[in-house]
């Protein structure tokens, strides 16, 4: 069992610097992992967590929610897993669940193996966006989610054949599994919001038409009306910005609703619904549903019907976060996922 210290990335204070320091290897309590990171993504919270201080509380503090690793260690009470097992999970921000590091603790419930030809880089690109994706279309508890029935099993598969959708950023990390779950959903016909160059990689996941995130926004419901004249019930908007959530907003027809994955900036109208979603499994109203997920999380990624994000490997483990974190705050990163190997950090 690995034990000692081990290198991770600290945010030394409430709007300080990222610094690369030690701490302690924790030890498996009941229902948990250890695991050896070997494969971590960046989000764009975790520069917002040190520009805007927020959501963290205690410091110097360990973040980054998106791990894929091999299990060191496994805690009292845990089956199914077994020491060697590669696996990927959603991370949490409290030291010893975080991911900028090289060992990060995991519920075992909420932790699915890799299966073959997948890499651990392309595993890490999954926890985050695809959680809200599956609570924004899924969750049925009123403003925090759409509450359709989800695709985890076949017999649901194709359930909303016929039922278009609209998904605001498509070539977005989140969009990409908005898109995903839609074709698993039967939603049709399912029209991203994207720029034209990512048109063939977006088809490929399965969205049916993309219209060009360039056009004058008010020409958005136009080109939507040429595609299809049936009602928009569901809007995924993905990018959530305070112009993004009200042309979203207006696609609507009555009765529908908006899934945001920030705060709304919009005031609801009689008819039409919201949810600010929050993809996370450890919320009373989201636990249910990420267990059911999780469950069958492996065998859909094996059966290729979810596939992760394409990646951009960063040089020099936790070192190349602070570099990748600019990136995502000055808008340099586009259809891809950047992520970082914690084990190649030398200093």
């Amino acid at each position: 069992m690995p034990e000692g210290k081990q290198k991770a990335l600290f945010l030394e204070s409430k709007f300080g610097l990222y610094i690369i320091g030690e701490r302690p290897i924790p030890k498996p309590g009941a229902g948990q992992l250890l695991v050896r990171n070997e494969a971590v993504a960046l989000n764009p919270v975790d520069w917002k967590i040190q520009k805007y201080g927020v959501f963290v509380e205690d410091f110097p503090a360990v973040v980054g929610t998106d791990i894929a690793g091999v299990v060191e260690e496994v805690g009292e009470g845990v089956t199914g897993f077994s020491k060697g097992d590669r696996v990927f999970f959603q991370g949490d921000w409290s030291n010893d669940l975080a991911g900028y590091q090289q060992y990060t603790l995991a519920f075992a419930e909420t932790t699915a193996k890799i299966p073959p030809g997948v890499s651990f880089e392309s595993a890490a690109t999954i926890p985050v966006a695809l959680a809200a994706a599956v609570v924004g279309l899924y969750n049925t508890k009123p403003h925090h989610g759409a509450g359709y029935t989800p695709p985890f099993e076949p017999s649901a598969r194709g359930k909303y054949a016929g039922k278009p959708i609209v998904i605001i950023g498509g070539a977005s990390s989140v969009g990409q599994y908005v898109i995903q779950f839609a074709k698993l959903s039967g939603f049709s016909p399912i029209i991203a919001i994207s720029s034209s160059k990512h048109e063939e990689f977006l088809k490929s996941l399965g969205a049916t038409h993309i219209v060009d995130r360039h056009i004058p926004q008010e020409s958005i419901p136009a080109e939507i009306a040429k595609i299809t004249t049936a009602p928009i019930d569901i809007v995924f908007d993905a990018i959530s910005l305070d112009d993004t959530q009200q042309v979203s907003y207006d696609l609507l027809a009555d009765g529908g609703h908006l899934v945001l994955v920030l705060p709304s900036q919009i005031r609801e109208t009689e008819g039409k619904t919201f949810s600010s979603i929050l993809g996370v499994w450890t919320l009373d109203h989201t636990r249910e549903l990420g267990l059911k997920l999780y469950s069958q999380l492996g065998e859909l990624l094996g059966e290729g019907v979810i596939k992760p994000n394409r990646v951009e490997v960063l040089p020099g483990g936790l070192n190349g976060i602070v570099g990748g974190l600019n990136k995502l705050e000055n808008h340099q990163v586009s259809g891809v996922k950047l992520v970082v190997h914690p084990q190649e950090t030398t200093a």
